[in-house]
């Protein structure tokens, strides 16, 4: 561990950096200015068709819908797997989900991130940035070398551990490396964790205002909640301003979960406006994975999309992205560039001007956030889900195709997104070429790590089960 350790020393002093040098400006020519604020916002469980933006009918949005109209809206963008735990580990990392240390949200270690592994958080420090954590890590629990203060964050607050998560009404947050403690809270409703988590979040962005920051709002909404809070799971305050409507109270609920939402993203905005900063700031929008199949089917929470959550369908990966920077970023633009989670790193690295750590599967997308296309492009795009279930599956995109594999050794089912974004009509009989090649990355994709047991689904052993 100590060697590991001291090699990570090494490669992060390796890509410190003076704010946005000469050399750094010439390789993003078209964003090129001081390094930016970032602020990456990131909902959970949120669906492809949940905002305005993306064609949501019912529940209103209007402050990520401004957003999107600041800025540029893409509509092939990617999450890092289609569940929170391993999503959050491909953002951190770099490294796509074959890749990345946490490939699942089972088994449930205490944590997942090592002394070795290099963060978003830890690269953006090393450049200058002051970086701050709000809301759901689920990468290390309290105490590991894991926890988000101990891989580049110099502040966090809210859940460390996922589970801990499932709670709206919770009796503590993690605040740093100790406790806010919220005692009587399960039982009063005294605090609602998202607000607490909002208002943390704001108070960070105006201490640092003077300085480049990183903010990684992690919020949870609106993701279910335990079912000891709420019947329906979906805890929340007030079902306004939808409690007139004629829907079911889980519709309501999770309406009302969104609004709360959008509430709070239109107070960054508005913050950054007040302290005169929006145009030193990137602010992106997007969700962690696609929306949960339990959410009633009027609102369509995934859109023209197929599946939801957990699935290795666009409805389960593929997620609304909004970016927006005044001035360096154009507005009301729909981009069709292809990326993901895992370009994240090299992009926030480039804009800091910085280098990422070497080896990650992430491209820079600076080109395409300025409005034009990606300068290298990924030859594709690779997910799994099931390491450690009864099921193992994996997909890939490349180009406009998209391989799913339900089960090791069954066929690949083959779509043409360009022509078939919902999935419908598998054409894997009309292309074998295609699906052979999807094949050989499915299995070059996967590269086993002794901190996961990924490697026994590839060897014939016994797959690992959670004790009970």
């Amino acid at each position: 561990m100590d060697r590991r350790y001291f090699l990570k020393t090494a490669v992060l002093a390796g890509t410190a950096a003076l704010p946005m040098t000469k050399a750094a400006a010439e390789k993003t020519p078209a964003l090129a200015s001081r390094c930016p604020n970032i602020v990456f916002i990131m909902a959970d469980d949120l669906g492809y068709g949940d905002l305005g933006c993306y064609g949501q009918q019912q529940i209103r949005t209007p402050n990520i819908d401004r957003l999107a109209a600041d800025g540029l809206r893409f509509t092939q963008a990617y999450a890092g797997g289609p569940v929170c735990t391993p999503s959050r580990s491909v953002l951190m990392t770099g490294l796509h989900n074959g890749h990345t240390p946490a490939r699942d949200n089972i088994p449930h270690y205490h944590t997942y991130l090592e002394e070795d592994d290099i963060t978003i958080a830890e690269v953006l420090k090393n450049a200058g940035y002051r970086c701050g954590g709000f809301g759901k890590w689920s990468l290390g629990d309290p105490g590991t070398v894991g926890r988000a203060t101990n891989q580049g964050f110099d502040t966090w607050f809210g859940y460390l551990n996922q589970d801990h998560a499932h709670y709206y009404y919770t009796e503590y947050l993690d605040d740093n490396d100790g406790r806010l403690e919220l005692t009587g809270n399960t039982k009063s409703h005294a605090h609602y964790s998202h607000d607490l988590i909002a208002e943390r979040a704001l108070e960070f962005i105006r201490e640092n205002k003077g300085t480049p920051f990183f903010l990684y709002g992690a919020f949870t909404l609106p993701h279910f909640s335990s079912k000891s809070e709420d019947a329906d799971g979906l805890a929340v305050p007030s079902t306004e301003p939808y409690t007139g409507k004629n829907w079911s109270e889980k519709a309501k609920k999770y309406a009302a979960m969104i609004h709360r939402l959008d509430r709070d993203v239109g107070r960054i905005l508005s913050l950054l406006e007040e302290l005169d900063i929006a145009d030193h700031t990137l602010v992106i929008f997007t969700s962690d994975n696609g929306g949960h199949e339990d959410i009633p089917e009027h609102l369509n929470t995934s859109g023209p999309l197929r599946g939801f959550k957990r699935d290795l369908t666009e409805g389960g990966i593929r997620v609304p992205f909004i970016a927006r920077w005044p001035g360096r970023i154009p507005a009301n633009v729909t981009s069709n560039e292809i990326i993901a989670f895992w370009d994240m790193l090299p992009t926030f690295a480039a804009l800091a001007g910085t280098e990422p750590p070497p080896g990650i599967d992430g491209v820079s997308i600076v080109d395409a956030l300025a409005g034009g296309r990606i300068t290298n492009p990924h030859e594709y795009l690779y997910w799994d889900y099931g390491h450690c279930r009864e099921r193992y599956d994996q997909a890939v995109r490349m180009g406009n195709w998209k391989g799913i594999r339900l089960g090791t050794g069954s066929q690949i089912q083959l779509y043409d997104l360009d022509t078939d974004m919902g999935e419908k009509n598998n054409v894997a009989a009309g292309h074998p070429d295609v699906v052979q090649k999807i094949e050989a990355i499915m299995k070059k994709a996967v590269r086993p790590d002794d901190r996961y047991p990924v490697g026994s689904l590839y060897e014939g052993r016994a797959i690992w089960r959670p004790e009970g």
